[in-house]
């Protein structure tokens, strides 16, 4: 079924649901290696369509999925309609001003949002504030250096264009081949949305509004006062098959990771040891001593 549904997902916003729907088997299979249970109370922190909502509702006692773009009304909401769904719901709104309690999640999900998103501090920080003390959060992006965090079309030879002219350069320049040479592009356009819109002459712009690398996204992370419980680097395919030392050391090294990583995944918990010290006397800025340092956590994989 997935492979099916990956044939036809650009077709409408209801295929691409459907698409995700099956696709979110990976991600449930990430958090179950990862020792995290999909139950109580969960938030789709940016679901576009409504798929990954639709699978975590078969595990958990109440799903919300939010986007700030209604894609999900002819999609997520219709699928959720036909399979009986009662305990999933969809609304509108911003991930960087979640309209909910602090505290009011179990368990919170990112999926190849965190890039879209304008402020990604603010939007990690609200994140944590919604998701509870004993609380997960799924992450996972890729870095916009790599082919896959580029979210451009590829072409038939591999060159790396966005790393040899630049991203704007890049970006415009797949415009026009999509539309006037796309037998250049390896992916006909109903399999790349990005090569459909160009070619039907539908204005877009560029939505990678925050350029992910590793050692930043980390940073990020411990700012926003959420630990690292386990990551996961995944390289390409191409590096997957050099010897092991050295594909270690490509995964693992801040000079090439950002351009071979294909997928970063991570599940992160309150970093609750630092948040207690930046509130205790000691941990304040001022006479009483120096400010407080948050903590990274370990990671698996790094």
């Amino acid at each position: 079924m997935l492979f099916r549904s990956a044939d036809r997902r650009f077709r409408s916003e209801y295929d691409y649901a459907l698409f995700e729907y099956y696709r979110s088997a990976k991600v449930m299979a990430f958090l179950e290696r990862a020792g995290v249970q999909v139950a109580g109370r969960v938030l789709d922190a940016g679901c576009g369509g409504g798929g990954m909502p639709l699978s975590l509702a078969e595990h958990a006692r109440e799903v919300v999925g939010i986007d700030p773009f209604n894609r999900f009304g002819q999609a997520g909401v219709r699928l959720a309609a036909e399979r009986g769904m009662r305990n999933l719901q969809f609304l509108l709104a911003d991930g960087m001003a979640l309209p909910f309690a602090s505290g009011a999640f179990d368990v919170v999900l990112s999926h190849a949002v965190i890039e879209h998103v304008a402020d990604a501090a603010q939007y990690l920080a609200e994140c944590r504030r919604v998701l509870a003390a004993d609380g997960r959060f799924y992450l996972s992006t890729a870095p916009y250096l790599s082919f896959a965090g580029a979210h451009l079309p590829k072409l038939k030879v591999p060159v790396p264009l966005h790393l040899i002219a630049g991203r704007t350069v890049a970006f415009g320049t797949f415009r026009w081949l999509a539309r006037h040479a796309p037998w250049t592009l390896r992916e006909p356009a109903h399999e790349n949305s990005f090569i459909r819109d160009a070619r039907n002459g539908i204005a877009k712009f560029d939505d990678l509004l925050e350029k992910v690398r590793v050692k930043r996204l980390r940073g990020q992370i411990a700012a926003a006062g959420l630990r690292v419980v386990r990551e996961e680097l995944h390289v390409t395919s191409t590096i997957r098959k050099l010897p092991a030392p050295l594909a270690r050391w490509v995964r693992n090294s801040p000079s090439v990771q950002d351009v071979f990583i294909s997928n970063m995944e991570y599940v992160l918990a309150p970093d609750l040891a630092s948040e207690r010290t930046q509130a205790s006397p000691r941990g304040r800025s001022g006479d009483h001593g120096a400010p407080a340092r948050t903590r990274v956590g370990g990671s698996a994989g790094a």
